[in-house]
């Protein structure tokens, strides 16, 4: 039971895969942005080559609990990957995907300056991995 993630941004989006038994997270790739119904296509396409079963979408959410801004436009972006699929979207929390991300870099011993590098893949990971957590934690 592969599962996609997606880290949607402003440039570029981090697409990261779990393992067939839908427990470890993995980096897969970057897409450049080019357009909603573009970029939707490429995930629906990405989900069918890898033989996902569910595509999860990062969104940002504020304190209150609201999507932001950013999160509204991940919001969007999910709406679109339903019309280029069957396979179902959910949108996940991705608050802290990227300092997690910058973290595990520097953890693994990356040097500062090839630290300044994208994170969107590894924040793709992060959200999916949150994502896996939660589902083998609940009852």
């Amino acid at each position: 039971m592969r599962i996609l993630a997606v880290d949607p941004g402003d440039k570029r989006i981090g697409i990261a895969l779990s393992d067939p038994t839908g427990t470890i997270a993995n980096p897969l790739t970057v897409i450049k942005h080019i357009s909603r119904f573009k970029d939707a296509a490429s995930i629906a396409q990405l989900a069918q080559d890898n033989q996902a079963c569910l595509i999860v979408v990062g969104q940002s959410i504020n304190e209150e609990g609201s999507p932001t801004p950013q999160g509204r436009r991940a919001g969007r972006l999910a709406d679109v990957i339903r019309t280029q699929t069957q396979l179902p979207v959910v949108l996940w929390d991705e608050s802290g995907s990227t300092q997690a991300a910058r973290a595990a870099r520097s953890a693994l011993g990356v040097s500062k300056h090839k630290r300044r590098g994208h994170m969107d893949e590894l924040a793709a990971t992060v959200i999916l991995q949150t994502y896996l957590d939660s589902q083998h934690s609940a009852p």
